[in-house]
């Protein structure tokens, strides 16, 4: 991939409009789900939509002061590198994909770059024991391999020097694998995306407030609102959503399993203060029980709609996960023209987990989808390779009648397989063609060859071999008997090699072998007992 030097200074308008039409470094952890502050999903709106949340005045000052500790830790990289760093903006494109990434250092031999990120303590905790967070990995690896350098200087600092942290971060192969199918999915997610209406965080809202609950007895109830108070508390019990779907209608639900709870405490209390002001009073105290009830009641019934509703969705997500990955294998599928494509593995459900709104769940699937849709593709391109290797030696398609596995595996390995099998066939071909040659020399030898006279028929007739001698020393027994039976085109056993007069010379396990020397005198024979066989039949 050829690269090039992008000269817009890094901030500036031109350099934005660069970015917004790249695919760019610092997005990549989004991109594989591994950013702490943007969700893959919203990265999709934001490159699409072309619209960003504002930049407020806080997170203005907060960018500006990582710029203010970027410049003051400069020479601090430059004397543990031992080298001059330049920042700069590389553009690269391979398969279609605008690539670029903005380098806070370079040196002039282009052989390390620097990455520096404001201190925050628990980075530089993490920095304190050698360990660089997975979620900077990917803009670091995306940005060597833009700028073919070798390894990259990781520094957190917030202007004070002894504070500073640091750590060296090398070439990670595995990694770089993934970026440009990780790129291309996302690219392929991006075309594919259909705006939808903005949803505002839901804050929870509880019922309206009730009035308050005033009771004043003295042996009998002298002043009370309790009638108007029940009559208005069922009124809203009744009128409380049932039907939850959104993320709203969760987060009022659970707030208002909690306002029914405060409703039970202080029905509680005011009956506590009824009963402290005298001994019973039935009608009082049914009315409270009353609320009492219904208030709880309502906080049951909701509190297992909110678990049931949000499981049903979870499993609704999940489900929509697992549909896309198959209509994506089918895809797949067709695009080889076989069914080869195996299950790639994938855990929805797993990555769902912890997760407490319904947009975060469905990101947490969108990410694992593209991950598996990745890696999917990645055996898709293995197989149509292989098919292709094998199919350009369509003359000995009948060597591969397994394809459906050796398909998968890798492209190298499948090549040599291909020609060790070939080179093996063209071996055993040449070798039953030279016997079917010996073959058929030996029946001519054999045709004039005196009749042997016979009154009976006879099936298997013993012949004498002294008198067909070889003319040179044996060699070791290497001749197998299904090595015989493969030149001749038909099957022997070794009863009836006996039978004919040759014994195994050694064994193999279960293998019988014989000297490559005898095979002539095997096939003379042969074809000295097929003819008396004959005769015998006909007399």
């Amino acid at each position: 991939m050829k690269t090039t030097i992008i000269t817009h200074q890094q901030g500036s308008d031109d350099w934005h409009q660069h970015r917004a039409r790249s695919l760019n470094a610092s997005e990549l952890a989004a991109v594989m789900g591994m950013s702490a502050y943007i969700s893959r999903s919203e990265l999709i709106k934001q490159k699409v939509t072309g619209i960003i949340p504002e930049i407020d005045a806080q997170t203005q000052r907060r960018f500006d002061a990582g710029h203010e500790f970027e410049a003051i830790a400069r020479p601090w990289a430059e004397e543990i590198i031992g080298s001059d760093l330049y920042p700069v903006v590389l553009a690269g494109e391979t398969d279609g994909l605008s690539l670029s990434a903005s380098l806070d250092g370079l040196t002039m031999a282009s052989d390390i770059s620097w990455e520096h990120k404001t201190g925050r303590a628990d980075l530089l905790t993490s920095l304190d024991q050698g360990v660089i967070p997975d979620e900077y990995h990917p803009q670091m690896e995306m940005g060597l391999m833009l700028s073919g350098a070798e390894k990259c200087l990781f520094m957190a600092s917030s202007g004070d020097k002894d504070a500073m942290r640091w750590a060296w971060y090398l070439q990670n192969l595995e990694l770089r694998a993934k970026i440009i199918p990780t790129w291309a999915q996302f690219a392929i997610d991006l075309a594919a995306y259909v705006p939808t209406a903005t949803e505002v965080k839901p804050v929870g809202r509880s019922p309206e407030t009730l009035p308050a609950l005033h009771i004043e007895v003295t042996g009998m109830v002298t002043a009370s609102n309790l009638a108007e108070y029940k009559a208005h508390a069922l009124a809203v019990f009744g009128s409380i959503n049932r039907e939850l779907v959104t993320d709203q209608d969760f987060a009022s639900a659970e707030s208002t399993v909690k306002w029914c709870g405060d409703i039970e405490s202080r029905v509680a209390a005011a009956k506590q203060h009824a009963l402290g002001q005298t001994a019973s009073i039935d009608a009082l105290f049914r009315a409270l029980d009353e609320i009492s009830a219904e208030a709880r009641a309502t906080r049951l019934e909701l509190d297992k709609l909110v678990k049931n509703r949000k499981d049903s969705i979870r499993a609704e997500i999940v489900s929509n996960g697992r549909n896309a990955l198959a209509d994506h294998m089918d895809a797949l599928g067709e695009r080889i023209g076989r069914h080869l494509m195996p299950s790639v593995p994938v855990d929805f459900a797993n990555a769902i987990k912890g997760k407490r709104t319904l947009d975060s769940m469905r990101d947490a699937v969108a990410v694992e989808l593209a991950r598996a849709k990745i890696a999917a593709n990645e055996i898709a391109d293995r197989i149509s390779f292989n098919l292709r290797t094998i199919d350009a030696h369509a003359e000995y398609a009948f060597l591969f009648n397994d394809r459906a596995s050796i398909v998968l595996k890798h492209p190298e390995d499948l090549q040599m397989l291909v020609k060790v099998r070939i080179d093996e066939h063209r071996v055993n071909e040449a070798a039953r063609l030279e016997a079917t040659k010996a073959s058929a020399e030996a029946i001519a030898k054999a045709q004039i060859v005196e009749p042997i006279q016979l009154v009976a028929p006879v099936f298997i007739v013993p012949v004498a071999t002294e008198n067909i001698a070889t003319t040179s020393p044996l060699s070791p027994p290497t001749l197998r008997l299904g090595q015989i039976c493969e030149r001749l085109g038909f099957n022997l056993t070794a009863d009836f090699m006996r039978q004919l007069g040759f014994e195994p010379a050694a064994t193999d396990k279960a293998a019988k072998l014989y000297h490559e020397q005898d095979f002539a005198r095997i096939c003379a024979v042969l074809v000295r007992h097929i003819q008396q066989v004959a005769r015998g039949v006909e007399a």
